[in-house]
């Protein structure tokens, strides 16, 4: 198994998987039912001894409670990291109001996230059935995440981040949101694999963690309740305080991303500070 069968075997998921398409049983709206969810998947391949994962564990990064590669699955060789955009349909629906998510930007959120989590399923067994070893962390036992100070980790963490796997690994850089900006943008789901299976690395295009990011402030200037700025970066008890009231409001469902849409790295690395 090589990285151009894996980037075939997500092509044909995405292309083939009814989760990827919004049903009429759970559409919010009828005229919404059949809505493709995702494009076509981008990769990177890092090293699972890259030294930019054992920083990770610095506290003023994560800190000493994230699970390096190895940790995760010893003799592990490679990182596998994906990043599915969205697509145009709900990307637009989500730049018309300023304040609540779009009905197609909440199916993205949930029933993309419920796609994202059968692909990794499947892309993994994949994997384990050519004979090699291959855990997915955030579906794994041990994975943790909060949202509030516990005995086990800072809050608002988790011991293994998509985000700062897809920096090491060389799929894009950080914005000023926090997001992944990759060439595809910063609109979309990001997942993960560690696996023992030998893979070619991808390059890396950047050195900065902020690289792509023009630091343009255009979202915060989206943001609907001031969670980012130029000069302090991203407050994420106000963004997650924000979603806390969204998944109320619309329950079964939650979900924000404005900061994501109408800003220069929607759909690409943004080259200037014009948009």
């Amino acid at each position: 198994m090589n990285k151009q069968t894996i980037i075939r075997i997500a092509k044909r998921f995405t292309e083939n998987s009814q989760l990827n398409y919004i049903s009429k049983d759970v559409a919010i709206r009828k005229e919404l039912a059949g809505m493709k969810i995702f494009d076509e998947a981008i990769f990177a391949f890092g090293s699972a001894e890259d030294k930019g994962f054992e920083l990770l564990k610095n506290p003023s990064v994560i800190g000493e409670h994230f699970l390096t590669p190895t940790e995760w699955l010893p003799g592990a060789n490679t990182v596998i990291v994906y990043f599915f955009p969205f697509t145009d349909e709900i990307i637009k629906s989500n730049r018309k109001e300023k304040r609540w998510p779009s009905d197609e930007w909440l199916h993205g959120r949930i029933e993309g996230q419920i796609f994202l989590k059968e692909f990794s399923m499947f892309l993994n067994k994949k994997i384990s059935d050519a004979g090699y070893d291959s855990i997915i962390p955030t579906l794994d036992s041990r994975f943790i995440s909060s949202t509030s100070s516990d005995e086990k980790i800072p809050p608002y963490s988790s011991n293994w981040s998509e985000r700062h796997a897809a920096f090491v690994s060389g799929l894009g850089t950080f914005g000023l949101s926090k997001g992944i900006i990759t060439e595809k943008g910063m609109a979309g789901r990001l997942g993960s694999i560690v696996t023992n299976l030998e893979l070619e690395l991808s390059e890396k295009n950047y050195r900065d963690v902020y690289e792509y990011c023009t630091i343009c402030g255009a979202c915060a200037e989206r943001c609907p309740v001031n969670a980012i700025s130029i000069e302090r970066g991203k407050d994420h008890k106000k963004c997650a305080d924000h979603l806390d009231i969204t998944s109320k409001k619309f329950k079964p469902r939650y979900g924000c991303g404005k900061c994501q849409v109408l800003v220069p790295c929607e759909r690409r690395i943004p080259k200037t500070l014009e948009f």
